[in-house]
């Protein structure tokens, strides 16, 4: 079954409050509240751009793919790269664990690999 995970999209992005910076964004009140307890079913179109934009991701990073129990899966299937792993991306915890002396290379490989997804 596809299902959204938008909770793993705001802790990658460091968006602790996701209903206040979807309210902030412009959306509403009962709209950010479904996003926020991950209560959607349909998306619009136009909503899933204007989040994508906001949260600088794709749709490919909102989705899931959780396979039905009795579904054979293939793992070359494409359905597999929206299997994400069960382990959530919190870059602000892990940055914050990093010793102080080594934050700042750190932080000059990531404008490095920016330059170059940009160039």
């Amino acid at each position: 079954m596809l299902k959204y995970n938008f909770k793993r999209v705001f802790r990658a992005r460091g968006i602790d409050r996701p209903f206040t910076f979807l309210k902030k964004a412009g959306f509403s009140d009962n709209f950010a509240s479904k996003i926020n307890n991950n209560r959607v079913y349909r998306l619009d179109l136009k909503d899933l751009e204007r989040l994508c934009f906001l949260l600088r991701c794709t749709p490919h990073d909102l989705l899931e793919w959780h396979p039905e129990p009795s579904m054979e899966t293939v793992d070359t299937h494409p359905l597999e790269k929206l299997r994400k792993s069960t382990k959530d991306t919190d870059l602000i915890k892990t940055i914050s664990a990093i010793p102080l002396e080594q934050v700042q290379r750190i932080e000059n490989l990531i404008k490095e690999e920016i330059k170059s997804l940009e160039g």
